[in-house]
C-alpha cells in the first residue's frame, strides 16, 4: 500500500468516526486520530503531495460506507474503544440492506 493511500484511508477513517454523531466522545477519538495522522505525516513525508487538498478529496468525493470501513480500520491501528467499533458495524450494516 502506498503512503498516499494510507493517508486517505486515515482521513477517510476520521470522516468516518465524525459521522458517529450517536457516540458521545466522539471528540476525544477524533484527536486521537488527528493526533495520530499527525505522527503519521511526520514518519512518512511524502515529497510533492498536497495534504491539506487529499483531505479536502476526500471528505468530499469518498462515499459514507467507505469512510466509515476506513473508520474501522483506524479505529483497530489506535486500539480505539469497542463500544464505537460495534456503533459503526451496525451503522455499515444499513448499507447492506439497502
Amino acid at each position: 500500500m502506498e503512503l498516499e493511500d494510507r493517508f486517505r484511508y486515515l482521513v477517510g477513517g476520521y470522516y468516518g468516526v465524525s459521522l458517529m454523531d450517536s457516540y458521545p466522545l466522539k471528540e476525544y477519538i477524533l484527536k486521537d486520530i488527528e493526533n495520530y495522522i499527525r505522527d503519521f505525516i511526520e514518519v512518512n513525508p511524502i515529497k510533492d503531495f498536497n495534504y491539506r487538498k487529499e483531505a479536502e478529496e476526500v471528505a468530499e468525493k469518498v462515499s459514507e460506507k467507505t469512510k466509515l470501513q476506513d473508520a474501522l480500520l483506524v479505529l483497530n491501528l489506535i486500539n480505539g474503544p469497542m463500544d464505537l467499533v460495534f456503533l459503526v458495524k451496525e451503522r455499515l450494516k444499513l448499507f447492506s440492506r439497502k
